[in-house]
């Protein structure tokens, strides 16, 4: 069967290593890493016949997943990162490269194999790390952004090493290969700026409008590999290609759908992959070099994570990013591979060097996913010897703050809620983690704090001895509790308001001594059950007294604890005494044309007219002489009886 036996194989291979991983709680690569170790060609059990052909598939993996990437990802996105992808990772790659041939003249090697060894190291794997920033939750954030601008110029600085590194011997003759590489990727990416962006959501807005979903998904996968082919054609990464045009297509109207088709290709393909790297891991050259092997992974683990995470901090990234992006790109990368096949090919370089390159790559690789899941740890570790880091303030008043309100975790929420206080104006303060937020709230002139508020160098920074008011909007109840934590230290009298995901996260807090809880899912609930009844016709008296019964169901808790109802809790049942009702005039009312006092509407129906919304304006309270038109929205105060007696009144066809 060939080809087909092969991807048959593979597959249940890989099954079983992701039953074993999942059972482990370990990611699910590292499963499809084991069963191509399984399956491979050197441990003499069931083998695929060509791993050449798997290998070529396994590069539709990755630029799938790139593809994908792009589609989750914008131009606006990116330009946070910009400076640190655009100078940051060149300025990596050349250190990486001069510390891999300080490794290199330390082994006794020569300056060709010990260059070839820095260029090999200095590239990190962009698969390796979308899948572990997705099995931890931690794509979105500021150090993924980060990490991702520094792979895609990686990526793109894999083209010019091809063409160097070969012609060490006459560096002359490849500046013109260079130059050349550099014009093709600039002319690309110009033609999908300037005709792609226009031109490819127009061709899928045209296919999707005949709603096959398989023609759909078919044209998505086809503009994904197509512009990656054509720049592999150019002389460019294929993988790069399909990551422009993911980007290209995310600011379209349909990435969103697109990129949930994708999906599960991606992870298809990408399983191949991961399973093709474990088929190239030979246990027989590693044990028998497992001294060199291991000196070498620690070696490239401590200095490109070292130099990772001084790059970040030197560009102005603090707190937990230069950390992060340290133990999330050490690895060597899947790039690393492709480079290594032309050294071979080129005979630049031995045998030796290539295997010892692809199993540091292999074992660095496996070692990501734990790595990774240090950071916080190893964070919480420095925060506690390094207690005075700096904190960043933006946009305080030269006054200082008095009488604030503290937002602690920033997010949307806290967004939201800094443009109301500014709107009212009052004083506050946001703290926030997420940089790129950070930014944002910069350039509105809104006053933010870069920093984690559980830590007390924070909570001073917000001078919070004369704070009025802690809102805390982080949706993680362990940082919550631990800024609620630090706060009642400092400040035990200070009302804090905090959200919840759930009823046992809001007894959690308010056992901590949280006064308000919220919860936002709840909330939003109740407001979309209020307008559904709404449109059914549900009195508003009606609707307020079943979203508060359910409402208190829910708070039940908190509100026996406290004894009964908080202020705003009374003044939201108070509204129950007043039954209002908005009722919208059809064109043939007999209301229509006569004034209130007219109609006599309080005499007949016992009902009060308390408001009208006529041609887009409010009129509250409108006197006698007030004439209703068609399309009117009436608000009638009254009990039920005396609110249906109107709408008999308003629509007599009901009677």
């Amino acid at each position: 069967m060939g080809i087909a036996a092969d991807i048959a194989i593979i597959i249940l291979a890989a099954l079983l290593g992701g039953l074993i991983a999942q059972a482990l709680r370990q990611p699910l690569m590292l499963g499809y890493i084991l069963a191509g170790v399984l399956v491979g060609p050197h441990t003499g059990l069931v083998t695929v016949s060509d791993i050449h052909n798997i290998e070529l598939l396994a590069e539709i993996g990755v630029a799938l997943l790139l593809f994908a990437l792009g589609l989750e990802f914008s131009f606006k996105e990116l330009k946070p990162v910009r400076s640190i992808a655009l100078i940051g990772a060149p300025i990596q790659i050349l250190l990486t490269m001069a510390y891999g041939f300080a490794i290199g003249k330390a082994f006794g090697w020569g300056w060709h194999p010990s260059i070839w060894l820095g260029a090999l190291i200095s590239l990190s794997s962009t698969m390796v790390l979308l899948k572990t920033l997705m099995s931890t939750g931690r794509m979105g954030t500021l150090s993924s952004r980060v990490m991702i601008g520094m792979l895609i110029v990686q990526d793109l600085a894999v083209v010019p090493m091809m063409i160097i590194l070969p012609q060490l011997s006459d560096p002359a003759a490849g500046l013109p290969a260079v130059g050349l590489a550099g014009l093709k990727a600039a002319v690309f990416i110009a033609l999908m700026v300037i005709l792609g962006t226009r031109l490819l959501p127009m061709l899928i807005r045209a296919i999707a409008r005949w709603n096959s979903r398989e023609l759909f998904l078919l044209a998505i996968t086809a503009i994904g590999l197509g512009v990656g082919y054509a720049t592999y054609l150019a002389g460019l990464s294929f993988a790069f290609g399909a990551f422009v045009a993911g980007m290209v297509l995310s600011e379209s109207d349909y990435g969103h759908q697109a990129l949930s088709d994708i999906i599960p290709l991606r992870d298809l393909f990408g399983l191949l992959f991961f399973a093709s790297v474990g088929m190239l891991l030979d246990p027989v050259y590693l044990l028998a070099n497992l001294r060199q092997v291991l000196l070498l992974v620690f070696l490239v683990c401590l200095g490109k994570g070292t130099i990772f995470a001084s790059i970040t901090r030197l560009f102005g990234y603090y707190n937990v990013a230069p950390l992060a992006v340290g133990l999330g790109l050490f690895q060597v990368g899947e790039f690393s591979f492709l480079l290594a096949r032309v050294g071979i090919s080129t005979g630049s370089i031995s045998h030796d060097l290539y295997m010892l390159t692809l199993n540091t790559t292999i074992i660095t690789m496996i070692l990501t996913p734990f790595m990774a899941r240090l950071t916080a740890p190893l964070y919480a570790l420095r925060k506690r010897m390094f207690k005075h880091e700096p904190v960043q303030t933006m946009n305080l008043p030269a006054s200082g703050l008095n009488d604030h309100v503290i937002i602690a975790g920033g997010g949307n929420l806290g967004f939201f809620l800094a443009r109301i206080l500014r709107k009212l104006s009052m004083s506050f303060v946001v703290v926030e983690m997420d940089f790129r937020r950070v930014e944002a709230m910069k350039a509105e002139g809104l006053p933010v704090i870069y920093g984690d508020a559980s830590q007390p160098v924070v909570l001073e920074a917000c001078d919070l001895e004369k704070a009025k008011l802690l809102l805390v909007t982080t949706p993680s109840i362990f940082i919550a509790q631990a800024i609620v934590e630090g706060t009642r230290r400092v400040r035990p009298d200070l009302v804090i308001i905090a959200r919840a995901e759930g009823t046992d996260q809001m007894k959690t807090l308010n056992d901590q001594g949280v006064d308000e809880v919220v919860q936002p899912q709840l909330e939003a609930g109740l407001e979309i059950t209020q307008l559904m009844l709404f449109n059914l016709n549900i009195p508003a008296g009606e609707i307020v007294k079943f979203t508060d019964a359910v409402r208190k169901e829910q708070y039940a808790s908190l509100y026996e604890e406290r004894g009964g109802y908080t202020a705003i809790d009374m003044l939201q049942n108070a509204s129950l005494m007043m039954d209002v009702s908005w009722i919208q005039l059809p064109d043939g009312s007999p209301l229509v044309g006569d004034s209130i006092g007219q109609l006599e509407i309080r005499k007949k129906t016992g009902a009060s007219v308390v408001g009208i919304i006529q041609d887009g304006q409010v009129h509250p309270n409108p006197d006698v002489g007030h004439r209703f038109l068609p399309r009117d929205f009436v608000a009638v105060l009254g009990n039920k009886d005396q609110i249906e007696a109107f709408r008999e009144f308003a629509f007599p066809a009901l009677k």
